[in-house]
């Protein structure tokens, strides 16, 4: 019991560096779980633009996609916030690669084609978090704004 409260104030045990990949793989799929949780609806457009957004940065199968998306929300859901995985993202991946997390985000946000205060917040938070920049995180948000806009 002590040992389970333990875990759930400070995160898992240390792993070995090896896991460094798939523990950042599984900070950023979480972080794209809460986003589409933001505004209290899972909308499956929102399911479908997390699993291709992991499927092309990770170069994974559509096997693991699942597999990792499951794991995503089970971690989501026993999470209390967003810090474990920016902690983890962060110690895992190098510094310019905080933008494309913030651009992952945003796809996910605008995927149901609506952006709500909640999902906008959210994706505020996390980019200060990983210490990207308002400016930066707007032109994210506008560089996706204009990938969905030629989409068919």
């Amino acid at each position: 019991m002590i040992e389970r409260l333990i875990r759930a104030l400070t995160g898992p045990a240390p792993t070995r560096s090896g896991d460094g990949p798939a523990r950042m793989r599984l900070a950023v799929a979480a972080l794209l779980v809460n986003a589409a949780h933001a505004d209290d609806a899972f909308a499956a457009a929102e399911r479908a633009a997390i699993r291709r957004l992991l499927a092309t940065r990770f170069d994974l199968t559509d096997a693991d996609v699942y597999a990792l998306l499951q794991a995503a929300e089970q971690h989501a859901d026993e999470a209390s916030g967003l810090f474990r995985f920016v902690k983890d993202f962060v110690a895992h991946s190098p510094p310019e690669d905080r933008v494309w997390l913030i651009e992952m985000l945003w796809e996910v946000a605008y995927a149901d084609g609506v952006l709500t205060p909640d999902e906008d917040a959210l994706i505020r938070k996390v980019a200060g978090l990983v210490y990207v920049s308002d400016v930066e995180r707007g032109e994210a948000r506008r560089r996706v704004e204009q990938r969905l806009k030629r989409r068919p």
